[in-house]
């Protein structure tokens, strides 16, 4: 079942590269006191990922922060590795976090997942876009399989 506007964000424990060590972050202590844009591909270094989601996030990002946003977080089922390297690549720095749910355990409990196996990707993530409030889902956006726009940086400044 998806998370619907108005439910906690379930528990689970993502993980990011900090000082080149792999260190977990939970989402109670990601979302706790904030208000948090985030955005989920199918995966880091694909073609869309690369050239129009994650850089749509990352130039207007002071624009997200200026409507309220405290933190944007990029999440894939991806490890934390592949997720940082991505965002070295595409020189994000600071500006959006990258994290890694490489066993897709928050993707499967949001009900956000997809079976790309016949593409030889196994489970990823559907794209979608939320702006999650101290825990508290207060958007979603899910593009369909193959589609890009409901879930972009521009279309989310557009709803805040």
């Amino acid at each position: 079942m998806t998370i619907k506007v108005g439910d906690k964000l379930p528990a689970a424990t993502l993980r990011t590269i900090v000082d080149g060590a792999v260190t977990e972050v939970t989402t109670e202590d990601l979302f706790k006191g904030k208000t948090v844009a985030l955005f989920a591909v199918p995966a880091a270094y694909t073609r869309t990922c690369s050239t129009k989601h994650l850089p749509g996030y990352v130039v207007n990002a002071d624009a997200l922060k200026a409507k309220g946003v405290d933190t944007i977080v990029c999440m894939a089922v991806n490890d934390a590795f592949v997720m940082d390297a991505w965002g070295r690549d595409r020189n994000v720095g600071a500006t959006v976090m990258m994290l890694g749910d490489g066993n897709a355990d928050l993707t499967r409990a949001l009900g956000l997942d997809k079976d790309s196996t016949a593409n030889g990707m196994g489970i990823r993530s559907q794209r979608f876009s939320m702006v999650v409030e101290d825990g508290i889902l207060k958007s979603l956006d899910i593009d369909p399989p193959g589609q890009f726009g409901a879930t972009s940086a521009e279309a989310m400044l557009d709803r805040l």
